[in-house]
């Protein structure tokens, strides 16, 4: 595989695995309208990892402090009891999205090859990202979010398979709709991406094994360019959501909707 060709991939893997506009809604968009191909599955699996270490390292100290409170199962000091919250409720919203993915995913996955549906829902991810930016969240901290809610935000991850729907967006959206302070569902939106990322690429990472070693600097170079360009994505994002500017997004997606949605018809 072309160096160029890995770093681009990975740079492009960091942005749209986290900036809420549909990573896969682009991607079969683009796969239509610019012939552009998917990499080979142990490519795919490498630049995912790189995506999730980015997270890993951006959030080791709340994660620290997550795993932490969790081994101190004994200790009723409220730091460790809030952390014990926010990591059950992780749990929670994973459990509702592995569900809802093991059971509907052959159904899900169909709809990738439906053109027009990325236009229609890039169009449902642009409204449900400028309605955020109206709301007044309550301001609730993660440990205070609650099973019900939990849940729902499970639920919209689950349906971001869907192309079109953006994961980060949804959930982030989600968090805020439910209560929570702004910052605080980008985090809790960021920290249930890493179980969802390795979940879905758990059974894949055994290809990365049968990698040649011509191949092997590509897949370095094109890991370390998603690790970084995700790794700078979250601290923008955290930023876009407290400052309420996901409504740029929102119209983006618009955009990008219309137009593609004209091209389907014309074609």
């Amino acid at each position: 595989m072309n160096i160029l060709k890995s770093f681009i991939l990975g740079i492009i893997q960091g942005l749209t695995e986290f900036l809420p506009v549909s990573s896969s809604g682009h991607l079969v968009l683009a796969e239509h309208y610019l012939n552009f191909h998917k990499p080979d599955i142990s490519f795919e699996v490498v630049l995912h990892l790189g995506s999730v270490i980015a997270v890993l390292i951006y959030f080791r100290k709340d994660i620290f402090k997550l795993l932490k409170s969790l081994f101190l199962i004994s200790s009723k000091e409220s730091e460790h009891l809030n952390n014990r919250n926010t990591l059950f409720y992780l749990v929670v919203a994973t459990t509702v999205t592995a569900i809802i993915g093991l059971y509907f995913e052959e159904i899900l996955t169909k709809t990738f090859s439906l053109l027009y549906l990325p236009s229609v829902l890039l169009f449902v991810t642009g409204i449900i990202l400028f309605m955020s930016d109206k709301v007044n969240p309550k301001g609730l901290k993660s440990h205070q979010l609650g099973i019900r809610k939990s849940i729902l935000i499970g639920l919209g991850q689950a349906f971001a398979i869907l192309p079109g729907i953006s994961r980060s967006g949804t959930t982030i959206a989600l968090g805020i709709f439910t209560g929570l302070e702004r910052r605080e569902a980008a985090r809790f939106s960021f920290l249930l991406s890493i179980p969802a990322i390795l979940g879905a690429n758990i059974l894949k990472i055994t290809k990365i094994i049968e990698l040649e070693k011509e191949y092997l600097l590509s897949y370095i170079i094109g890991a370390l360019a998603a690790f970084v360009s995700g790794y700078l994505v979250i601290s923008l994002l955290i930023t876009i959501v407290r400052k309420q500017k996901l409504k740029y997004f929102a119209f983006y997606c618009w955009l990008v909707s219309i137009i593609t949605f004209i091209l389907f018809i014309l074609k």
